[in-house]
């Protein structure tokens, strides 16, 4: 069997410790590589609990070893992803990126690029089943209730508000209503953001606690009811399976794909 050789950036993140443990499980998979510069020179799986693997952290994706990687998954911070992308692509390797953060134009020129070097993209906000699941049925309900709020919680060290998730679930609801929340009443805040961010009429609301993982609430009124659709990832294996999926997919994939459940 030929095995699929994987690096991850942010090895050393809660999602890029899950992301390498992982890996390191499949029978199809081969763990080639970590990028982290905050644990640079140290054996990956020590950091991660499984013990030496001779794979030792290096600051930079142009430093991996000889043996390259076939993909790339990137756990990081949106002030690097698209660079390390980017790099990625110009290396030959294919990203699989769970950081959000970027915007329309960095997507175009990631596609653009991936297209020229004949290599594929995934970007997904989400990589859990039901998070993806959560907004499909959220475009449905949005063909009937022009009424809609969006409540997202996650762990207080996500660095982007709102969440990729969050933005993605309005779009797909945009696409089915052209806008929301005709016919309110005007507000005024007595506290500014007290009504969240403000989408195609959509109010996004983002928590940053300690003790979440990442959790969304789809609410949409109407005459006399209230529909609620709600998603929680109580810990960080849920989006494993997701990502694994994606993993083998981009081998397959030219240009940009935006959201993993193009490839379901």
């Amino acid at each position: 069997m030929t095995r699929i050789k994987v690096a991850v950036a942010g090895a050393a993140g809660r999602m890029g410790q899950e992301v390498v443990r992982t890996v390191a499980e499949q029978e199809d998979m081969e763990l080639v590589g970590a990028v982290d510069p905050n644990r640079e020179g140290e054996d990956i799986g020590e950091v991660v609990g499984l013990g030496p693997m001779r794979i030792s952290c290096v600051p930079g994706i142009r430093d991996l070893a000889s043996d390259r990687p076939q993909v790339l998954v990137d756990f990081t911070h949106p002030g690097v992803v698209k660079a390390n992308a980017v790099t990625c692509l110009e290396l030959g390797i294919r990203p699989v990126i769970g950081t959000t953060g970027m915007t329309t134009n960095d997507l175009q020129q990631l596609d653009d690029l991936a297209r020229t070097k004949a290599l594929g993209v995934l970007v997904a906000p989400n990589f859990a089943i039901g998070a993806l699941l959560l907004m499909r049925f959220a475009k449905e309900a949005a063909r009937y209730f022009p009424h809609a709020e969006i409540i997202e919680l996650h762990h207080n060290q996500k660095a982007d508000a709102p969440s990729g998730t969050a933005i993605k679930t309005a779009e797909l609801m945009l696409d089915e209503q052209d806008a929301f929340g005709v016919g309110n009443a005007p507000e005024t805040e007595k506290l500014k953001g007290a009504r969240g961010a403000e989408f195609g009429g959509i109010r996004i609301h983002s928590v940053r606690l300690p003790g979440l993982v990442a959790h969304q609430e789809v609410l949409f009124g109407g005459l006399g009811q209230i529909l609620s659709i709600r998603h929680d990832s109580l810990s960080r294996e849920s989006f494993m399976p997701g990502v694994m999926l994606a993993v083998r997919k981009a081998m397959d994939l030219q240009g940009l794909v935006y959201g993993l459940e193009h490839l379901l």
